[in-house]
């Protein structure tokens, strides 16, 4: 079993693009020292790839996103329509989530003060990415952020907005959109459902054509920055994955708090209720995966029935993801730290929207698809530039495991929350004995 796994992760697009961007420092390292003048007109025939590469990846960014935020409105509508569990579970989702995107506010901007990106390095890990993407950074986080914030939210054109990579102002209005598509007669709510949902699966095989390129994308970025900086880039990485991991953990040690005064159980019994899950999905890097596990341990450690355990689990799988707003805000702030970008309050309330937003949007999409549909919109509304992030979804495999563990353990902290103080607690090994 370990070693099927082991062929699969050096099969997957992951070690790929992992071993592209080890490659293209190297590459880029060793060519340093070398007084050749073909390569500066090589270098910039590939970033011009490494570009065109990159802006395939944005063009998908607007439509992916007001389509999925349009259909997963419309699904939680339909969710929170089946019974009372299910409006009661989606509301203890949307308390936990703004919970944890204040939380990820704070925690990325603390870890940021204590543990700083060394400038040098932060310097050369931008060397090679595309110069426009640095330059190119929105105004609004520069500018007394509130009132900017309050004037974009409802732009007289949201066409306009969007051609302009207004992205919160796009989210608005997507949200309501959806909002009022569920209110509209069900014969005609459906085939407009339908539409959306055909043009994020669309949106989404395009990104999926874009992304078997990725390997060269990231090759092309991370010569340029090897070239440029050479292998004291690595360090910068190793930074950033620790920054958004702890980040996470925090989270996840947040979560057991939670469980504990709102779910009214002890933390013994909560911790050993999730372990088995958490080990399943840091096997297996899948929340869907863990389900089976889930209902088991919800069921027989922490006194949900098995029919509620059966309702609210897989709503929490598609439709929460708690670890989404703190792990995307990590990678935003860290980008912001890393171009020198002070952020107003107006910015990150906007970012935080716009993560909240896109958490919601981006449930179900695969992890490479998922790093750009929702780290990009997020960064566009911080008026942020994109040009690092293929550089930092190479090493984006350590953060995964840990996103994949703090949704699991949220998903049963809010299984035990929603039943309450109908769930019933049972000493297990005391049942088997007996």
């Amino acid at each position: 079993m370990r070693s099927s796994r082991l062929a699969a992760f050096f099969t997957s697009l992951s070690f790929f693009v992992i071993a592209a961007l080890v490659a293209g420092v190297v590459v880029g390292a060793m060519a340093q020292g070398a007084d050749a003048p073909w390569l500066t007109g090589g270098l910039g025939v590939v970033e011009s790839l490494g570009q065109v590469w990159l802006n395939a990846l944005r063009m998908t960014v607007i439509p992916l996103v007001f389509s999925l935020l349009v259909t997963g409105i419309v699904s939680i509508a339909n969710a929170a329509a089946t019974g009372r569990i299910a409006a009661r579970s989606l509301m203890v989702f949307g308390v936990l989530l703004v919970g944890a995107t204040i939380y990820a506010i704070l925690a990325g901007l603390g870890l940021l003060a204590l543990w700083p990106i060394d400038p040098e390095a932060g310097r050369a890990l931008l060397a090679g990415t595309p110069a426009d993407s640095v330059a190119v950074v929105g105004e609004a986080a520069r500018t007394d952020g509130l009132r900017a914030f309050l004037s974009s939210l409802a732009p007289a054109n949201v066409v306009k907005a969007a051609a302009d990579d207004g992205v919160l102002a796009v989210v608005v209005f997507a949200v309501a959109f959806g909002f009022a598509a569920t209110r509209i007669k069900t014969e005609l709510r459906r085939p407009l459902a339908g539409f959306f949902e055909a043009v994020a699966e669309t949106m989404v095989v395009i990104v999926h054509w874009v992304l078997l390129a990725a390997p060269f994308g990231v090759f092309a970025l991370a010569l340029g920055v090897g070239l440029r900086a050479g292998l004291g880039v690595a360090g910068t990485l190793a930074h950033y994955v620790a920054i958004v991991c702890l980040s996470q953990i925090g989270l996840i040690l947040i979560t057991y708090v939670v469980a504990v005064v709102w779910g009214r159980i002890s933390l013994a019994r909560f911790a050993r209720a999730v372990a088995p899950a958490q080990v399943v999905a840091v096997s297996t890097q899948s929340s869907l995966a863990s389900l089976p596990v889930m209902i088991e341990r919800a069921r027989d450690w922490l006194g949900v029935p098995q029919t509620s355990a059966g309702l609210i689990l897989p709503l929490a799988v598609a439709v929460f993801r708690i670890t989404s707003p703190v792990a995307n805000l990590a990678v935003c702030l860290y980008v912001a730290q890393l171009n020198g970008i002070d952020l107003s309050l107006g910015v990150l309330i906007a970012g935080g929207l716009t993560a909240i937003a896109v958490s919601i949007a981006s449930v179900g999409l695969p992890g490479q698809v998922s790093f750009f549909a929702a780290i990009g919109p997020i960064c566009l509304a911080m008026g942020l530039p994109l040009g690092v992030l293929p550089l930092l979804l190479a090493v984006e495999v350590i953060p995964d495991i840990f996103r994949t563990v703090g949704n699991v353990t949220a998903d049963l902290a809010a299984t035990r929350i929603v039943q309450g103080r109908a769930a019933k607690l049972i000493d297990f090994e005391h049942s088997k004995t007996s």
